[in-house]
C-alpha cells in the first residue's frame, strides 16, 4: 500500500496527489495558504474514499463559492467518488441556517399543537363513544379479563405509594398548621383544617398526580409499544377493536381506581396529622377522633371523591390517545410518554382550579 503524498507545482498551479487518499492522508497536504490551487492531479493515486476525496477539495478550495479546480488523471471511480461528495457539499451549503424563533413565533407554534392536541382527543372521544354504544348491548364481548389485569396494576400497585406520599403530606400540612395554630393556643382547630386540606384538595389531586405520572405513562408506554410492534395491526386483522381490546379495560381501570386511590389518601394523610397532633399538640388520638367527628361531614368527603373520576377519566383518554399515536420507532414512544404526563398535570391543574370555582359559586 502505498503511502499518500501530495506536492504543489507553482507555475502550474496544480495539487499532485498520489497513494492511498483516506482520513489519515490529512497529514500528507502541503501547505496552501494563499495559493490558488486550479488543476488536482490525481495521477499517481491508488486507493481513494469520500474522506479522501473530501479533503483533497477542501484543500484545493477553501470556500464552498471557490470555483471547482480541474480533475486531471483520476481514474473513472474516484471521479464518481469526487462527483458525490460536490453534490452532498452543495446540498448541505444550499440548507438554510437555523433561524431563531420570536416570542410571536413560539406562541404561535405552541397554540397550534395545543389546538392539535384538543382536535385529537374530540376525534378520539368521539370514535370511543361509538364504539361504546356498540358495546353496551352485548356484554359478552367486554374484555373483563383485561380489566381486571389493568385494575390489578392500576390500584393495588399505587397503594404503597399513595399511602407513603398522603401520610407524609399529612404530617407536613399538620406541622406547619400546628406551629402558627399554637401562638394563638387554638391547638384543635388544626383537625378542621387538616380535614378540609386533606380530604378536598390535597388528597385527589396528589393521588391523580402519582397516577398519572405511573399509570397513565405506563398506559401510553404498552400501547405504543404494541404499536411499534405491530400488535394492534395483529388486532384489527382478526376483525377486534382495539378501543374495545386496550382503551376501554383501561378507562374503566382508572375510574374504579382513582376514587379508591383517593380514599385511602385521605385515611392515610388523617393518620399522618393524627400522629403530628399528638406529639406536637398535646392532641391525643381520641380527641382527635371525637374532632373528626364533630367536624367531618358527608358534603367535603364527597367533593374530594367527586374529582376522582374526572381526573381518572382525562388521564386515562389522554394517555389511551397518545399510545395510539405513537409511530413506528422508539424515540416516538419515550416522546408521547413524556407528553402524556405534561398534559395530564396540565388537565388535572386546569380541572381542579375549575372545580374550585364552580364549588365556590355553588357554595359547597
Amino acid at each position: 500500500m502505498t503511502v499518500a503524498s501530495a506536492r504543489f507545482d507553482d507555475e502550474q498551479g496544480a495539487l499532485i496527489v498520489s497513494g492511498v487518499w483516506q482520513t489519515e492522508a490529512a497529514s500528507a497536504l502541503p501547505k496552501l495558504a494563499g495559493k490558488s490551487v486550479r488543476i488536482l492531479d490525481g495521477a499517481g493515486v491508488t486507493q481513494l474514499d469520500t474522506n479522501g476525496a473530501w479533503l483533497l477539495l477542501a484543500a484545493a478550495r477553501p470556500q464552498a463559492d471557490d470555483p471547482l479546480p480541474e480533475l486531471r488523471g483520476f481514474q473513472p471511480q474516484h471521479l464518481a467518488m469526487f462527483k458525490l461528495v460536490v453534490q452532498h457539499s452543495a446540498v448541505t451549503a444550499a440548507q438554510p441556517e437555523p433561524r431563531s424563533e420570536g416570542v410571536l413565533a413560539l406562541t404561535g407554534r405552541g397554540s397550534i399543537a395545543v389546538w392539535g392536541h384538543v382536535v385529537g382527543l374530540l376525534d378520539f372521544v368521539g370514535r370511543l363513544s361509538i364504539e361504546l354504544m356498540a358495546l353496551l348491548p352485548r356484554p359478552g364481548r367486554w374484555r373483563w379479563r383485561e380489566f381486571g389485569a389493568q385494575v390489578n396494576q392500576v390500584f393495588i400497585g399505587a397503594i404503597p405509594i399513595v399511602i407513603g406520599m398522603l401520610f407524609l403530606l399529612g404530617v407536613v400540612f399538620a406541622y406547619l398548621l400546628g406551629s402558627q395554630a399554637q401562638q394563638y393556643g387554638a391547638n384543635i382547630f388544626v383537625v378542621d383544617g387538616l380535614l378540609l386540606a386533606i380530604l378536598r384538595e390535597i388528597s385527589p389531586v396528589i393521588v391523580a398526580v402519582l397516577v398519572a405520572g405511573r399509570s397513565g405513562a405506563a398506559i401510553t408506554a404498552q400501547i405504543g409499544t404494541m404499536k411499534v410492534t405491530e400488535e394492534i395491526d395483529a388486532i384489527t386483522t382478526l376483525g377486534l377493536s382495539p378501543l374495545a381490546v386496550l382503551v376501554i379495560p383501561r378507562i374503566l381501570a382508572l375510574l374504579l381506581a382513582l376514587p379508591l386511590l383517593v380514599f385511602i389518601g385521605d385515611i392515610a394523610g388523617m393518620a399522618g396529622g393524627m400522629l403530628v397532633a399528638q406529639q406536637q399538640l398535646d392532641i391525643s388520638y381520641s380527641m382527635f377522633m371525637d374532632r373528626v367527628t364533630d367536624v367531618l361531614n358527608l358534603k367535603t368527603l364527597l367533593v374530594g371523591l367527586g374529582k376522582a373520576p374526572v381526573f381518572a377519566i382525562f388521564i386515562a383518554l389522554i394517555a389511551c390517545r397518545m399510545g395510539l399515536s405513537v409511530t413506528r420507532d422508539a424515540r416516538s414512544v419515550g416522546a408521547h410518554t413524556t407528553s402524556t404526563v405534561v398534559q395530564s398535570l396540565v388537565a388535572i391543574i386546569i380541572l381542579n382550579a375549575m372545580f374550585a370555582v364552580m364549588f365556590v359559586r355553588l357554595g359547597i
